[in-house]
C-alpha cells in the first residue's frame, strides 16, 4: 500500500488502515517522545495520544510533506505541549507550598533515565549529557534529539519542526556549543 492509499484510507476511517498505521509508526512515535520526557508510562501515553490526534485530523492532511514527517512533528509537538504543562504545574506547585497553600505535599523529582538510543556505557556520563540537553533551549534541544538520537536528517528535521535547512544546521550548531561549554566543567574535573 504506497503512503497515498494509506492516507485516503485512513480519511476514510478505515480501521485496518489505521491498524497498519500504528504497527508502522509505534516504535518511533514512542522512542521520540521518550526522547522528551524521558519517561516510559508518559512516552506510551503520549504514543497513544499523538496517534488519536492523528487519526482525528488526518483529514486534513494535503500531502505537501510525507506522512511520517507529520507524524514526527506531532509527537514532537504533543511532547512539547506535554513538558511546558510540566514545566507550569511544577512552577505553581512551587508558589503554593511556598505560600503554604498546599497540603505539604512533595513535588516529583525527576526520574533516573536512560534513553534506550543512548549507547554510552557509562549511564552516570549519558545522565548528565541528557540532563544537560534538557536544559537546552526547545528548538535547540528538538534539533539535536532528532538528529543524534533519532537519527534524522537536517533534511528530515527541517520538515518537522517547518525552518529551513539553515536554520537546521544553526540549531544543531548552537545545540553542541551550548552543550560543549555546559559540559566543559564536568570534563575539566576529570569524573
Amino acid at each position: 500500500m504506497t503512503e497515498q492509499e494509506l492516507v485516503k484510507k485512513l480519511q476514510q476511517a478505515d480501521q485496518l488502515a489505521f491498524k497498519h498505521l500504528v504497527d508502522k509508526y509505534q516504535d518511533k512515535v514512542q522512542n521520540t517522545c521518550w526522547g522528551f520526557v524521558k519517561s516510559s508510562t508518559e512516552a506510551e501515553d503520549l504514543t497513544q495520544e499523538v496517534f488519536i490526534e492523528i487519526y482525528e485530523s488526518i483529514h486534513a492532511f494535503k500531502f505537501e510533506s510525507k506522512l511520517g514527517t507529520y507524524i514526527y512533528r506531532v509527537a514532537v509537538n504533543k511532547s512539547l505541549d506535554y513538558i511546558r504543562k510540566q514545566k507550569s504545574q511544577k512552577r505553581w506547585g512551587v508558589i503554593l507550598s511556598i505560600l503554604s497553600w498546599s497540603e505539604n505535599k512533595e513535588l516529583p523529582s525527576m526520574p533516573d533515565w536512560e534513553h534506550p538510543g543512548v549507547t554510552l556505557e557509562n549511564k552516570e556520563r549519558a545522565s548528565i549529557l541528557m540532563s544537560k540537553v534538557e536544559e537546552l533551549p526547545d528548538n535547540q534541544r528538538v534539533a539535536f534529539t532528532l538528529h543524534k538520537i533519532e537519527g534524522l536528517s537536517y533534511q528530515e528535521i527541517a520538515e518537522v519542526m517547518q525552518v529551513s535547512l539553515a536554520s537546521v544546521e544553526s540549531l544543531i550548531f548552537r545545540a553542541k556549543q551550548n552543550l560543549k561549554k555546559k559540559l566543559q566543567g564536568y570534563y575539566q574535573q576529570g569524573i
